[in-house]
């Protein structure tokens, strides 16, 4: 294109005619072969004067946007500034007129720190163009899935040196998210959990409680961390994590017992607490969601100043990693023995005995602390450590966990005959899916001719056949001789 004659680059148009006759085109010729069609004879083009290169009046924003070449309040406190946050694709255009014109008329750089981000694209990586058709209007997406779910979207995502893939089902996420952590303050509503001014978090004498607390101030540190390095995707994650998993999956069910309890003293102790991660979660995640997190923070404001953006955010803070690992490891053990239990397809209300062998002296010691969890969640009906010297039965499946094994006797659970033959005809339809996998992604007028977004869904589904496939043949091999 021809920066001369087009308007598209802020360059001067052609004016033809009298004043006010513009025709702005790619090139001079094409604006001559539309100026003579219009006056039907060949006429003189003119270049318009009166006009300044945007990227020249950009370059003076840094300082004229505060009452510049006046001496203002603004002025003196705004410049320089510490950081700006511009897209790589103008930093020729604008980020080095600004410094070379902030130089020459301030004789100061007008930031010490640039944030280099990349552009949002569609989903399938094309820039985003009104002539293609794919640009997304962001008005629309917060009509369906809320201002906050889109800010975290663009936060989660924002990894310098790569660009956003636009992903509505990513977005839907996040607004699920924001739902997972308002149901999770209705349960503390629900359950009488209120902040308390002589709570000092520091003296939790519950695991359990001991865990969140830590987990909740490991979490800041993370978050604090990756933000000021500028690395809003790993803070956003950090938050992510922390809510989603930490909080709303594994706290929130831990405590049930204790909130449906008769232990008056645990039960306070634990409402405090979660009154406590909860405001802890407000004021870590209000970068990222300002807008619910301002809400739930007004709903718990009766003794305090309401102003969550006026919090004083938490640094420098120790925390205590015994409760943690041991927490962990209850969490891992669970998730283990549900592995298990899904692998064997085994009904969700049927309660069994699980037994730990070989764990060592820490691993026993945790067994008992947290038996009650571990059997609540992972629905047992008895958890113990494997007796020296006992026999193992045959009627026992068995599963890795750290230096232990888990041992889980099936008899009168399940039907192994019949577990067998579901298992082979699973194989069977597993072995069925692959050999059409790869008789597709063998064919090379396939993977040639294909979209590539297609040729990459089939070899996700491949991949994941092949997941299912090793976990069916495990299955098979544990009750092999049953």
């Amino acid at each position: 294109m021809d920066a001369q004659y087009s308007t598209v680059v802020h360059f001067p148009p052609i004016m033809v005619g009298t004043p006010g006759e513009i025709f702005c085109e790619e090139n001079l010729e094409e604006a001559q072969a539309v100026a003579d069609k219009h006056y039907g004879k060949h006429v003189e083009l003119t270049r318009e004067t009166d006009v300044l290169d945007t990227w020249f009046s950009s370059g003076l924003w840094a300082f004229s946007t505060m009452g510049w070449p006046d001496k203002s309040e603004y002025l003196d406190t705004f410049y320089p500034t510490s950081a700006l946050v511009t897209g790589f694709d103008i930093i020729f255009f604008w980020v080095a007129r600004m410094m070379m014109m902030s130089m020459y008329m301030m004789k100061k750089v007008p930031f010490r720190k640039c944030y280099i981000h990349g552009l949002v694209r569609d989903e399938k990586g094309q820039k985003m163009s009104k002539s293609k058709g794919n640009t997304i209007d962001p008005m629309i997406l917060v009509e369906q899935y809320g201002a906050d779910a889109l800010r975290f979207f663009m936060a989660a995502m924002e990894t310098q040196g790569r660009d956003i893939n636009m992903s509505e089902s990513r977005i839907a996420g996040y607004r699920n998210f924001a739902t997972k952590l308002w149901n999770a303050a209705r349960f503390g509503e629900m359950n009488e959990c209120k902040l308390r001014s002589d709570f000092d978090e520091k003296l939790a004498k519950l695991s359990v409680n001991q865990w969140i607390i830590a987990k909740a101030k490991q979490a800041t540190q993370e978050v604090t961390d990756n933000l000021n390095a500028f690395r809003f995707s790993e803070a956003a994650n950090a938050v992510y994590q922390f809510v989603w998993g930490s909080f709303c999956d594994w706290y929130i069910e831990m405590i049930k017992p204790i909130l449906y309890g008769e232990d008056e003293t645990a039960k306070a102790e634990t409402r405090a607490t979660f009154a406590w991660v909860l405001d802890r979660i407000l004021v870590i995640l209000h970068p990222f969601m300002p807008f619910i997190t301002t809400e739930l923070w007004n709903n718990t404001c009766d003794e305090r100043q309401c102003k969550l953006i006026n919090a004083a955010w938490p640094k420098d803070e120790n925390f205590e990693t015994a409760a943690m690992d041991e927490v962990d490891w209850s969490i891992e053990l669970i998730s283990a023995i549900r592995s298990l239990r899904a692998e064997m397809n085994i009904p969700a209300g049927a309660k069994l005995t699980v037994y730990l062998k070989d764990g060592n002296a820490q691993s026993c010691a945790n067994l008992q602390t947290f038996n009650q969890i571990i059997c609540s969640l992972a629905r047992l009906e008895k958890l113990d450590c494997f007796a020296a010297g006992q026999e193992i039965s045959k009627d026992m499946v068995s599963g890795v966990f750290r230096e232990g094994i888990i041992l889980m006797p099936l008899k009168g659970v399940v039907d192994f005959a019949a577990e067998k033959e579901r298992l082979k005809k699973e194989l069977d339809n597993l072995d069925k899916y692959l050999e059409g996998y790869a008789r597709k992604l063998s064919n090379p007028s396939f993977v040639e001719r294909a979209p590539a977004k297609v040729v990459e869904e089939e070899k996700r589904r491949q991949a994941e056949a092949l997941e299912n496939k090793a976990k069916v043949e495990e299955a098979l091999q544990r009750i092999a001789n049953f």
